[in-house]
């Protein structure tokens, strides 16, 4: 007996991509091998045009170069997240392959960062996690502990009714603690948060911790951002 079958038409939401890349080889070499895995890409190749771009579009994910002319991938990653609240994730790629340069890099607010000569596979194993972890942090809902909220979509903060302005780095420390809330997290556990295995030799953490507690506790009459010692750091409402 011949049955009928029903063939149902699936819609495959496309990742869209933003090459921001001054070097037309390198660029071509990306749409070669990105296409026909499925992403939508769009280009620009200096970085007025690429700020341009990412802040009147939508995208998955944004790839930068550092070299740009017009506006170096630096200053561009920085505007996107300081000016605009722009949460898309960057992924840095660049000739520049020191642990300073990656420092700075992921300081302005880059999720991550690839030196050049790369492999397209990692390339894509890269963009493939980036993305998966964008749209598990999208589908978050507000982390809050006593006056003090955070939503991770727009990555927007807020305490007793005002937004607070946090550093790219200051919004991982505190979106990190506020998930362990009211548990403590460790220094190590922040440090790999923030930088993964390029962990800076300097107090740098130190440095973040005192700039964090200068935006949201000084203006306030009680501190939140707690400090265990021997142990890490914690959110306390009753501080």
């Amino acid at each position: 007996m011949r049955r009928n079958m029903t063939v149902q038409n699936i819609t495959v939401q496309r990742q869209r991509i933003l090459i921001i890349e001054d070097n037309q080889d390198i660029v071509s070499n990306l749409y070669m091998y990105l296409e026909p895995r499925g992403y939508v890409l769009d280009c620009a190749h200096d970085g007025q045009s690429g700020l341009a771009l990412a802040t009147q579009n939508s995208f998955d994910l944004i790839l930068l170069d550092i070299m740009l002319p017009k506006m170096n991938g630096v200053e561009l990653c920085q505007k996107l997240r300081l000016e605009y609240g722009l949460s898309t994730p960057v992924l840095m790629i660049t000739a520049r392959d020191t642990i300073n340069d990656k420092i700075i890099g992921l300081d302005s607010g880059a999720d991550d960062y690839l030196c050049k000569p790369f492999s397209m596979k990692e390339l894509d194993a890269r963009i493939r996690a980036l993305i998966r972890r964008a749209n598990s942090l999208g589908v978050q809902e507000m982390l809050s502990c006593g006056d003090l909220t955070l939503e991770p979509r727009t990555r927007s903060v807020q305490r007793a009714g005002i937004n607070l302005r946090l550093s790219p780095i200051g919004f991982t420390i505190l979106s990190t603690l506020l998930r362990a809330t009211p548990g403590v997290v460790s220094r190590q556990e922040l440090e790999f948060a923030i930088w993964g295995d390029n962990v800076p030799d300097s107090d740098a953490l130190r440095t973040h911790i005192h700039e964090l507690r200068q935006v949201m506790d000084k203006p306030f009459s009680r501190p939140m951002l707690k400090t265990v010692p021997k142990v890490g750091y914690a959110i306390d409402e009753k501080n």
